[in-house]
Formats: C-alpha cells, structure tokens, sequence
C-alpha cells in the first residue's frame, strides 16, 4: 500500500542566479517568438534545470472558430495565439454530423448557423490546411490543423496531424472511432505525427464518458492526452458530487498511457489572450511540427492554467532518471521525484504543495505532501510499488487557494491545482 500522507518543507534558495534563470529575457528563442513571449509578459526560462536535449514551448492545443460553433473568423485564429506569446497552437473545430450525413456539396448551401450542430464540412477540413500551414514557422511558430470529434453521449476527442477526418458514425460506442482511428496503423508519418494521435477532451462532462474510458489495446500509444485543465476548470474531481470517479482514475486505471494536458477549448475571439485558462507545456528536441508530434507521443508535457510556467520533473529509481511520461522497468521501489518549477521573479518564494498521486478506486491517493516555496527545484521521495497501480504522477497546488470542483472531504488535491505532470508507468 501507499505510505500514510505525510507534509515536509523543502525551502530552496531564491538567489541571482535563480533570478536570471525565471526571467524572460533568457527564452532561446529570437526574432518573432522572442517578441510575442515580451508582448505576453511575464514567463521563465524555456531551460529546464534537470533536463538537456529539449526546449519548453507553450501549446494551446484545443480552439474554436465559425467552421463549428465557436463566434471568430478562422483567419484571424493562428495570428491572435501567436501575439499571445504562444509557441503552439492548433486549430480543432468539432467534426459531428456534416460530412457524414450531408456530405460536403449539400452542406455548403445551408446557413452558418448550421455549424453550431453540424461541424466541419470536408472544405472546411481542406481550409484548416491552409490556414495552419500559412501560418507555420518552423523556429518560432508550430501550427496545426487538427479537428474534435464529437459525440454528445460519449465524449469529444482531439486528433492532430492526421491527413483526414471523421464524423459520428455509430451513437453511443467507441469502436468505431477507435477503427477509424487505426484503419491503417502502416500510414507514414505526416509532418512527423502518426496519421492520427488523439487525447480525451473534457473527461466526464458528458455522461457516458468514453464507455467509462473502455480500454482498446490497439489505440493505447496515438491516445496520447488526458485533459485535467480545459478552460478555467479543473477535471480531477469532474462528478464526484454526483457519485462518480475521479476521470484521472477512470483513466489511467483502465490501461490507457496519456499524458496530461491544459487547454482554453476557446470559443470566443481572443484566442491564447485570457490569463487563468489552460495551456499545455511540451517539452521539444525541435520548434516545428514533427517536434511537437514527437513530444506529445512520448507524454513529454505538463498541464497548468498560468502562462509563461516552467514545469519539469524527472524520477530516479536505482541509479537511472526518468522523465515525465516515461515507462520504467520493474515493480518499482523508494522512487525519488524531482521538481522545477518556475514562472518569473514574482514566483519566488511564493509557497506551493507538491503532491504525489498514485491509483485509487475512484479518486487518486495522494502518497505524499510537500511544503515548498518556488526557488530552488524540490525532491520527494515516495516507496511505489506496481501491486498498488502502475502509475504515478505529480500535482502542484496552492494550498492557500480552493478547488472550485472538490473530491471527498479533508482529501489534499481540494486546493487549486496549479501543474500536473505527465505520469510515469511502471512495467514489469
């Protein structure tokens, strides 16, 4: 079983050299991206403190336009997140009944307030393409055409960097998507992503939740994010009040291997503008799109709703470190975790919580509690064994601050969370 929730206090050292490492100024990147992070304020280095090799970027991964049932012009989408600071955005209209039932010439004639209901038409798809590539800039600017499938029982799902899309076609099942999704598992690579990876939108806002996560092997590694931040919202506790598990369980303990991402799901005209909505933070060997793809198939991102935060975090378990999203070999043991977080000079020293997740039957179990304050990076270390759970991942949180969407009474995540990292798998 997990160890007894403890609390300890790891206070770092907030010298100038810590101050030179959270201040904008040092962002690797130049030219239109060193501008756009200057026009979006504040943000800490893109360099991580326990890692080499790869580069921070700040994803907003899930937006709306007229194409479905958002109220912005599609081109003025890519430039409005760009001028934002961000470093990667994609565009995801809802794919529902257009093509399917329409078809694209009979859906052309009708109203755009059509769109609302029925989604992308295959000339929208067509047009998303132009859009993402005009806009794409290798070194400073990544974007994507992606699309959301959406059903109103099971629940919506994010595709990126596939060449095609697809509708509805059964109500109330997953397989079909799932076929869909691995009609042709040989597809080459398109702009370095596989010709479709996926991530769990909003988990457990509809009421069927995907099949209650209904595990298809076939799928496990192009399903590669769960959403914990969609707009202002925290999923972690998403229909406990009404006798329902914690989605983040349902999840992981089903077999699924997603890593974790924050999103604004923007409906509005202000795309990556609003401060408090969320964001992904992938961590990249390259700015262009097949580094982008790469990161989000090996679950190397975090999730948070602050711009400009720098999370990352690595495991050492009997002498190797593991990076977020990683499947370590073993049945586990004293694993020792890892923190860098850091957002710019008003951060320092402001007091967070460290929590350690781990399985539970309808909400995680959090085996540990640290007290830090944002400065130096901060270590835990937690015994995990696989006979509990093969997963495990780390929450950051405002414990000064309440979860506006909280699970049983007295449990630890019922403050703000602030980050969550990708899991770690243990495989035997």
């Amino acid at each position: 079983m997990s160890r007894p929730l403890t609390r300890r206090t790891a206070l770092g050292a907030a010298g100038a050299g810590l101050l030179m490492a959270s201040l904008p100024s040092l962002s690797p990147f130049t030219g239109a991206a060193a501008s756009a992070a200057t026009r979006s304020g504040v943000g800490a280095s893109r360099q991580s403190r326990l890692t080499a090799g790869t580069t921070l970027v700040h994803a907003d991964l899930h937006n709306h336009t007229l194409m479905s049932d958002g109220d912005g012009d599609p081109d003025l989408a890519f430039d409005s997140m760009r001028s934002a600071g961000l470093d990667v955005a994609a565009l995801t209209d809802h794919a529902t009944v257009s093509d399917n039932i329409l078809g694209n010439a009979l859906a052309g004639l009708l109203p755009p307030a059509y769109k609302q209901i029925g989604g992308i038409t295959r000339s929208d798809w067509a047009r998303t393409r132009e859009l993402a590539d005009a806009a794409n800039a290798d070194g400073t600017f990544t974007a994507i055409r992606g699309f959301e499938w959406s059903e109103p029982l099971l629940g919506h799902i994010n595709v990126w960097g596939s060449e095609h899309f697809t509708d509805i076609v059964d109500i109330g099942v997953m397989r079909p998507f799932f076929d869909w999704l691995m009609r042709s598992p040989d597809t080459p690579l398109i702009d370095g992503g596989s010709d479709g990876i996926a991530g769990f939108n909003h988990p457990g806002r509809e009421p069927f939740r995907f099949q209650e996560f209904r595990f298809d092997a076939r799928a496990r590694e192009r399903m590669v994010s769960l959403e914990m931040f969609n707009r202002g919202d925290d999923y972690l506790f998403e229909g406990f009040a009404d006798g329902k598990s914690s989605p983040l369980c349902q999840c992981l303990n089903a077999g699924w291997r997603t890593g974790i991402s924050g999103v604004t799901d923007e409906h509005g005209t202000d795309w990556g503008h609003p401060e408090g909505k969320g964001r992904t933070g992938l961590w990249v060997s390259s700015h262009d799109r097949a580094g982008v793809f790469e990161a989000m198939r090996a679950r190397r991102f975090f999730a948070t709703r602050t711009s400009g935060l720098r999370v990352d975090a690595v495991v050492l378990l009997d002498g190797v470190e593991h990076r977020m999203g990683a499947v370590i070999p073993g049945r586990g043991g004293d694993m020792r975790f890892t923190l860098d977080l850091a957002r710019d000079a008003e951060w320092i020293g402001r007091e967070l919580h460290l929590q350690v997740l781990r399985p539970g039957p309808s909400v995680p179990v959090v085996a540990d509690v640290v007290s830090f304050r944002v400065g130096d990076p901060v270590s835990v270390t937690v015994p995990v064994s696989y006979d509990d759970g093969d997963w495990v991942l780390l929450r950051v949180s405002d414990p000064a601050q309440p979860n506006a969407t909280p699970g049983p009474e007295g449990h630890p995540c019922n403050d703000l969370g602030i980050a969550y990292t990708s899991p770690w798998w243990l495989r035997p």
